[in-house]
């Protein structure tokens, strides 16, 4: 079987990761598979290598300062020029986010899979995020709770397919002595959040919590530091940037924004971490978490249907900020016996995954 699988950028986003994770899986069971993205910047890989078995296509897409909507169009424009020409080389062609899915369906059907559900202003976005749920031939969701939301919403019944995690790797991490020894002299005791600051990760949320953090539980907070890590993005968060910082400024907080960290760096930064706050309005999974959880670090999640469906147990919840700030004291001053959180990750495989998506794409042949 011949699978393209397309998305919208080569940054480490959650999407992103699942691409290539996924590419891989199946490659290993004997699939040929291509990867499509948008070489953004003067990209022409991925953040990480990809395995010599994933045949990868970055399609040059140079910045020319256009705002969001025009870049919506012309990186739906761009991609669907390249990709048509080799179309016809792939029995399944399977986008996994809107720009790449509007991008595969000018030239033919596609799968989508649906990691979250959005609501944007931008109408060029809006209408992009609006095809790339009615239009594709099949709909995959990563969680139930997000199938719902689309079952709700349009009336449409998308295959449910979990993500997988590379628990193996964070756990490795936990073990890197050298690595998190670097991290612990550059940032000393840190609370982690992984993402960047943007309106749907409620970073404001979480930097309203670590200062109740301090002034509820001095004992705890004492000598603790706020790190973000990741944030690339495609999307334009200044306003929410900016109501951050100032908000920081008010409240006497200076996060440690790392940018986006190396692929091989990032499990030793998760694993030293005291706490990983986790404190989304929306999600499709909670990869972040799980990843957190397969190190040993504490998690505090926002109570959202979604992630107590994908965490179950393993982490503290809390809705508002005050919860959250004394969630995050008491995991850690009293950090929680890591053995069910490492196993919640295990259960969360890639290769279940890609069998999952080849018995999917086999009935989407056998019925085409």
């Amino acid at each position: 079987m011949r699978v393209a699988l397309l998305t919208y950028s080569t940054k480490p986003r959650g999407g992103v990761v699942h691409t290539l994770a996924l590419a891989e899986s199946l490659a290993r069971r004997g699939v040929e598979v291509d990867l499509w993205t948008l070489g953004r910047g003067g990209d022409t890989a991925f953040f990480r290598q990809v395995e010599p078995a994933v045949r990868v296509h970055a399609v040059p897409f140079p910045d020319v300062g256009d705002a969001v909507g025009p870049r919506i169009v012309r990186s739906i424009s761009v991609l669907a020029a390249a990709f048509a020409a080799r179309r016809e080389h792939y029995d399944v062609v399977h986008a996994q986010d809107c720009i790449s899915a509007n991008a595969a369906m000018a030239s033919g059907p596609c799968v989508r899979t649906i990691h979250h559900l959005d609501t944007f202003t931008t109408p060029e976005l809006a209408a992009c995020h609006e095809r790339a749920v009615v239009e594709p031939v099949a709909r995959i969701c990563v969680s139930a709770a997000v199938a719902g939301e689309v079952r709700r919403g349009w009336g449409l019944e998308p295959t449910v397919i979990a993500n997988g995690v590379e628990a193996h790797r964070f756990a490795a991490g936990a073990r890197d002595d050298v690595g998190r020894e670097r991290w612990r002299g550059r940032l000393g005791r840190y609370v982690l959040a992984v993402g960047g600051i943007e309106p749907r990760k409620g970073t404001t949320d979480l930097l309203e919590a670590f200062a109740l953090l301090r002034a509820r539980h001095p004992d705890v907070g004492r000598g603790l530091r706020l790190v973000l890590a990741g944030g690339e993005t495609l999307f334009d968060y200044r306003g929410y940037r900016g109501t951050f910082d100032r908000r920081a400024a008010e409240l006497d907080v200076q996060p440690e924004l790392l940018g986006v960290v190396a692929h091989d760096e990032l499990p030793a930064l998760v694993a030293e971490a005291a706490a990983l706050g986790f404190v989304s309005t929306q999600e499709g999974f909670g990869l972040a978490p799980l990843e957190a959880l397969a190190a040993g670090t504490p998690v505090v999640a926002r109570d959202l249907p979604v992630l107590r469906e994908v965490l179950g147990e393993a982490v503290a919840y809390a809705a508002d900020p005050v919860a959250m700030a004394d969630a995050l004291a008491a995991v850690i001053a009293s950090p929680p016996d890591p053995a069910a959180g490492r196993a919640r990750a295990q259960a969360f495989t890639w290769d279940a995954a890609a069998a999952a998506h080849l018995r999917f794409y086999e009935r989407l042949v056998t019925a085409a």
